[in-house]
């Protein structure tokens, strides 16, 4: 017997066109609910996204939106409190030392300036087979016998200058009340002091003194001039063994040659850098020295003779003698100036007795000063030195108030000294950094 033919499988049906499409059972058993059955609320439509305002307004497209401010810069730069503090004590102590030994640096200081200075000439008198000792004995003897007859040329206009100092001052004085008609202004201040003192006296006269308190009235001593005199000569004979001091230090310095070179070049050690370095500080000072030492030369030449041409110019007696102070006070930073100004300005009012041609002089004194001497030699020192003309003002300013008038005269060449040092010196780098242009 012949077995049925198996059905064939039913074709899904073809939906419809016009028909909407066939609910899956699933789906259609969920949509059928009880009568009795709550109801889902409705699904509530979701709010719409926020749409860019630049997509809508193409013009702010193309327009980026500015940047964020930027954050500050932070230097990590850590930083050793301990060192610091004990570096600060070190500089303040030896601030205080080169102040308190002033007598003993001083002097020391000049003689190696004075040193640097001749070692070439003394050279030179070496090459002509004369004996170090001799030569530098030859040298110092003409510098400092030059010096006493330059000082006593000038010693009879100096007198001169010093007995007509009362004169010029009563001329000056009566010559400004004659112009303002009336009391001078230091005459209206003496006696408004006088009036203060006087009230000043009366006040502490009439307080009544408490019981048991003994006043007492301290006298003021009379002007001695016996002891004005004694102090001017002992400092007059303290400088003079300074001097005296200076000449032998540099004496022996130059006598004995290299040595002393040769001395700190065994001390930095025995490794051939090490020595090498130590002599590369020792040739860069004596150069920048040497330098130094020219501009100055140069710059007080050219002072003495512009000042000398402008005071034979306006007819001043003695132009010469007078190029020559201005010359030599032009080694002493502004304090050169000022002086040749007040000295030459009451001069000119003794010898033509007007004040218009005493400002002419001083003026032009303070003129040729400040282009040559203020402007020209800071610049010319600087780059000579190495050192920015800031750094040159402010040791300059930092040495006079350490050691007076020698120290504006030995500040420059200290401090290009330690420029040389900081600059071959790992750990020192930052201070020639600062110094230098």
């Amino acid at each position: 017997p012949s077995r049925p033919a198996a059905p064939a499988p039913a074709s899904p049906p073809v939906p419809s066109p016009d028909l909407p499409p066939p609910v899956p059972p699933v789906a259609a058993a969920s949509a059928v609910t009880e009568p009795g059955a709550l109801q889902a609320p409705a699904a509530t439509p979701q709010p719409e996204p926020d749409r860019d305002p630049a997509a809508a307004d193409p013009a702010s497209a193309s327009t980026p939106a500015p940047p964020p401010p930027p954050s500050p810069l932070m230097l990590q730069m850590p930083v050793d409190v301990r060192n610091l503090s004990l570096a600060l004590l070190a500089l303040f102590g030896s601030v205080a030392l080169l102040h308190w030994a002033s007598a003993v640096f001083i002097p020391l200081m000049l003689s190696l300036l004075l040193t640097t200075a001749l070692r070439p000439a003394v050279n030179v008198l070496r090459r002509w087979h004369i004996p170090r000792p001799l030569g530098a004995a030859v040298l110092l003897v003409a510098l400092v016998g030059g010096l006493a007859s330059t000082a006593w040329s000038l010693s009879d206009g100096a007198v001169q200058l010093v007995d007509s100092l009362p004169v010029a001052a009563k001329k000056v004085r009566d010559n400004l009340r004659a112009r303002a008609g009336m009391p001078s202004t230091l005459d209206t201040m003496q006696k408004a002091a006088a009036q203060i003192e006087q009230a000043a006296a009366e006040n502490s006269t009439a307080a009544p003194a408490r019981r048991g308190v003994q006043r007492v009235v301290v006298e003021r001593p009379p002007f001695n001039i016996r002891d004005y005199l004694w102090s001017g000569t002992m400092g007059l004979v303290s400088a003079l063994g300074q001097l005296t001091v200076v000449v032998f230090l540099t004496y022996f310095a130059l006598a004995s040659g290299n040595l002393f070179r040769q001395k700190l070049v065994r001390i930095a050690g025995s490794s051939l850098e090490r020595r090498n370095i130590t002599m590369q500080v020792l040739d860069d000072i004596t150069g920048q020295i040497q330098r130094y030492l020219l501009v100055q030369v140069f710059t007080s030449i050219l002072v003495g003779v512009a000042t000398g041409f402008a005071y034979w110019a306006l007819g001043l007696e003695n132009a010469a003698v007078w190029g020559v102070v201005a010359g030599v006070l032009n080694l002493a930073p502004y304090i050169g100036s000022a002086l040749t100004a007040g000295a030459s300005a009451l001069v000119a009012f003794l010898q033509f007795g007007t004040i218009d041609m005493a400002l002419a002089i001083g003026g032009a004194s303070l003129v040729i000063h400040t282009l040559i001497g203020n402007l020209l030699t800071p610049w010319l020192t600087s780059r000579t030195s190495s050192m920015s003309p800031v750094a040159v003002f402010v040791s300059v300013l930092a040495w006079g108030w350490l050691w007076g008038l020698w120290g504006l005269l030995l500040g420059i060449p200290v401090m290009m000294a330690v420029k040389a040092v900081c600059d071959r010196v790992e750990d020192l780098k930052a201070v020639g950094e600062i110094l230098g242009d």
